[in-house]
């Protein structure tokens, strides 16, 4: 008899979502935070800092290949990848309190700190999340199921960067009652509990169900060469890089939007007409009633607005997460990701043609962009888990954790480009810190929060057209691997 593929029930996905909700606690805090934490928090020079994070993020990048071939050699009682979460789930917690962490030395034994620290937790997080996104191909061979698994999954993810990009700074401000250094080390304490008990719970409520068909063992070469002939996965890689230069390109350039573009008198306006000030006002009355500090949210009227736009956009990005899976179900991955990454590019590029007071429509499209975005992102990791599948059925072999590899490998490429090409843009178009800008500079912000990654997400959109796993080969592959995994028994 032919094995139906397997169901999870909610609590196998809660469980699972929760190991990436401990993951971007921290993950979050790095994209968002590392440099300003480097520079004004351990007071540590701006170059060296920024050839800290560079050099070792490029590093941890090409360990994920490292990573995916030993995950995938992995054999225990639990699995391949699973068992990876419960060992790195303790150092991973310790590393990420250390990395954030301000003992006193001088400025030579603060880069050494600093780099030891950045370092190993760079290799620990590709060692817990890269096994981590692996276990997502093996929890199920039913394609429907890791749809709905990657929205429990991404939803959790969005909650991790709620909270990092919308409350970290107020938080760490607030109970270091004004000492930024304290509160990032008591916020990072309690990020590092909750993360290890996240992975545990992930741990204890998986299991790995997917065996390959295939009994013979394939060295690293063999691995390495089925990825150079898997069409599927180059365009995953390419379509990875450009969707995080994206990322990172726009995440880094809102802020100077908002400061440099946009009005300050109505920002600050539009935050009073909407409440948003009495809204922090009766918070602080609350927080200092129970004997906390202030809920130190930044006082000047862009950076303010800056974060709320964010909370609005990722709230919406969690809204439009709950559309993936049936979107995906009844159209296909493929199809759906192409068409919601293009018109999600079309929101960006409004961007540019917004006067400089027109803050609640700018306010609206980051709505309306987060959630057109959010009903991409579980997509795209469940179509890498696709391509593991594919990759086995084309050549009889599985290597989930390489795949996988190569993957975050770009999306780390991604967002190291994404970060440097804003810096670029702006000394490009005469940008001065904390000046008037001149009209070139301003084009070159405006077009770098919008027709910039608005048409890098267009290109990746585009590049799909070559991508063969539509929904009738979905069903292909997933019907013909378990007659294959039943005949090997």
């Amino acid at each position: 008899m032919i094995a139906a593929p397997q169901k999870l029930s909610v609590v196998e996905k809660i469980g699972y979502s929760l190991g990436d909700l401990a993951a971007n606690l921290i993950f979050q805090t790095l994209v968002t935070f590392l440099g300003f934490f480097y520079t004004d928090v351990y007071k540590i020079p701006a170059g060296k800092a920024s050839f800290i994070i560079t050099f070792f993020g490029f590093a941890g990048a090409f360990f994920n290949i490292i990573m995916g071939a030993i995950a995938d050699r992995t054999n225990t009682r639990w699995g391949k990848y699973r068992p990876w979460i419960l060992w790195t789930a303790i150092p991973f917690g310790v590393i990420s309190l250390l990395a954030f962490s301000t003992p006193n030395f001088g400025e030579s034994g603060k880069l050494i700190y600093a780099a030891t620290t950045y370092f190993l937790l760079v290799i620990i997080y590709s060692a817990n999340n890269l096994p981590y996104s692996a276990l997502s191909g093996v929890l199920t061979s039913d394609m429907k199921e890791r749809n709905s698994l990657s929205s429990y999954r991404f939803v959790a993810v969005m909650v991790a960067q709620f909270i990092i990009q919308s409350l970290l700074l107020p938080l760490a401000l607030s109970v270091g009652h004004g000492d930024k250094a304290k509160g990032f080390e008591k916020v990072m304490l309690v990020f590092a509990i909750v993360g290890v008990i996240c992975f545990i719970i992930t741990f204890l409520t998986t299991k790995e169900r997917v065996k390959p068909a295939q009994v013979e063992k394939s060295s690293v070469k063999q691995d390495l060469t089925d990825l150079t002939k898997n069409k599927p996965w180059i365009i995953m890689l390419i379509l990875t890089i450009l969707v995080f230069i994206t990322l990172a390109l726009k995440g880094g350039m809102n802020i100077f939007y908002c400061k440099y573009y946009l009005s300050g008198d109505a920002q600050a306006a539009f935050l009073e007409n909407i409440g948003f000030n009495n809204f922090i006002n009766g918070l602080n009355k609350f927080l200092t009633g129970i004997g906390l500090g202030n809920f130190e949210w930044p006082k000047d009227s862009p950076t303010s607005a800056n974060s709320l736009f964010n909370a609005g956009s990722i709230i919406f990005m969690i809204v439009g997460i709950m559309f993936s899976k049936p979107l995906a179900d009844r159209f296909g991955k493929r199809n759906v990701f192409g068409i919601f990454l293009a018109l999600s590019a079309l929101a960006l590029i409004m961007f540019n043609f917004y006067s400089k007071d027109a803050i609640a429509a700018v306010f609206a499209t980051h709505i309306i962009h987060g959630f057109l975005y959010g009903i991409t992102i579980p997509i795209l990791w469940a179509m890498i888990a696709d391509v593991a599948d594919f990759s086995e059925w084309k050549n009889n072999r599985r290597a989930t954790a390489i795949i996988f590899s190569a993957m975050i490998f770009g999306l780390k490429v991604g967002l190291s480009l994404g970060g440097g090409l804003g810096a670029f843009i702006l000394s490009k178009y005469g940008y001065v810190p904390d000046a008037v800008q001149t009209a070139g500079a301003i084009s070159g912000i405006k077009m770098s929060v919008s027709i910039y990654p608005g048409l890098i997400f267009i290109v990746g959109a585009a590049s799909l057209i070559w991508y063969e796993i539509n929904k009738k080969m979905e069903v292909k592959i997933e019907s013909e691997l378990i007659i294959k995994r039943n005949a090997k028994g």
